[in-house]
């Protein structure tokens, strides 16, 4: 079980440790409980988070045995963050987001089998510690000099905004969530994000001063960079969520195919279960034909068929290559939703169906200045509606020109692409 670790540090996965020799012996000893956190600061997961859960599913594959703690209570208080407080969203609203990551962790992890994952929420123990149990049997085992010391505390506490009392006591809440979850299950290992060490090394010390003779660890993931240092991170719309009704299946499959050659072949490391060898090979054929971007479009059909499943998957490779080289046939088999998702980020104008012609779309989509050099794109055979090439510039969009969801695409040239909408 132990070579877990190897495989674990060949992906990358692995930012620090307590004792890695410790960890691996007791690895070696036999299945170990562990455990991850994910707080409910928003209604969905995102790629950033799917680095600690394959860390999970990979430990889960070799046999161990998986939490996910959903902060129902910590998601309350809020984790500290370099810039400014966080807004102290209302129980209902937390109480919603913590049932959204459930079902989403419910997806990505095995919940059968053997060593099944159980998710649990630290509400269910935090809601009955009093003030006095807080202050007595947790707060006397923390030492101020330590807290105030962690990178975070420390910035925010010189900075203008300063720092609350309620989220300098996350820390406190954090590690007693280690200790419950050790005397509740037998957890000897947490693991999370790199910039949650020093939260995570509280848990293991607060368990070491109060259940003398136990052995815990620590283990992080890295915080996933670019090859220039920068994150790894947003879409033009804003975060890479997991819920497709916040990004959609097409959006997010489009994010991981459009990384760069340099990055390509770390994330399938660390986003996929591909194998040594095919990523290997994958890593030859992108330094031999990197035009052919084989590696990017492996790595987004994991990652999608991970998040989104085999089907949505289908769906979004079908209409990625309908819109970027397809013909007219193979856009009328995709469907509202997912032709939907594929056109959010085109340029897009108003539709009036019987009365709109190609030359009104590509004004009103921008593809052409003006009506002259709209009617010059025609007649040079330069303008396409649905994929099929217009000659005739009067002809007017009628109700079967519309695709599924009522909505016709207006091309110039080879790679200028719009879409016209009737709602």
């Amino acid at each position: 079980m132990s070579d877990v670790l190897e495989e674990l540090q060949w992906r990358g996965l692995i930012a620090q440790h307590t004792d890695i020799d410790a960890l691996r012996k007791a690895l070696d000893e036999g299945p170990v409980t562990f455990y991850c956190g994910f707080d409910p600061t928003a209604a969905s997961l995102h790629h950033g988070h799917l680095v600690a859960v394959k860390l999970m599913r990979h430990l889960q594959l070799a046999g161990h045995h998986p939490l996910a703690l959903v902060g129902g209570a910590t998601g309350l208080v809020g984790d500290p963050r370099a810039k400014g407080e966080r807004v102290l969203n209302s129980p209902e609203v937390v109480a919603g987001w913590v049932d959204s990551l459930r079902r989403q962790l419910e997806h990505l992890l095995d919940f059968s089998g053997s060593n099944p994952a159980r998710i649990v929420n630290n509400l269910d123990w935090t809601s009955q510690l009093s003030a006095i149990d807080l202050l007595r049997d947790l707060g006397k085992h923390f030492r101020m000099g330590t807290m105030l010391n962690k990178d975070i505390v420390a910035r925010r506490i010189n900075s203008e905004e300063g720092l609350s009392y309620t989220e300098f006591s996350y820390q406190i809440l954090q590690a007693n969530d280690y200790l419950e979850l050790y005397r509740q299950y037998g957890c000897t290992l947490e693991v999370g994000g790199n910039d949650q060490w020093g939260n995570m090394v509280g848990g293991a010390d607060l368990i070491s001063k109060v259940e003398p003779g136990a052995t815990v660890h620590v283990l992080t993931n890295p915080l996933i960079t670019k090859a220039d240092g920068t994150k790894f991170g947003k879409s033009e719309g804003g975060a890479i969520w997991l819920d497709p009704t916040m990004l959609s299946p097409y959006a997010f499959y489009q994010f991981w195919l459009q990384v760069e050659d340099v990055d390509v072949v770390r994330f399938l490391k660390v986003f996929t279960f591909l194998s040594r060898e095919r990523i290997e090979e994958l890593e030859r054929e992108t330094q031999e034909n990197p035009r052919a971007r084989a590696a990017q479009k492996a790595l987004a059909h994991e990652v999608t068929t991970w998040v989104h499943g085999e089907q949505e998957t289908a769906r979004v490779e079908a209409a990625t290559a309908a819109l970027w080289g397809g013909d007219a046939d193979s856009l009328r088999k995709i469907d509202a939703f997912t032709l939907a998702g594929a056109t959010a980020d085109l340029p897009s104008a108003q539709l009036e169906v019987g009365k709109s012609t190609i030359i009104d779309l590509l004004v009103a989509t921008g593809l052409e200045k003006g009506r002259g050099a709209a009617r010059k794109t025609v007649a040079q055979g330069g303008a396409y509606l649905n994929m099929r090439k217009v000659s005739d510039e009067d002809a007017v969009i009628t109700e079967d020109d519309l695709l599924a969801g009522g909505v016709v695409l207006v091309r110039k040239g080879r790679r200028k692409l719009a879409v016209a909408r009737t709602n």
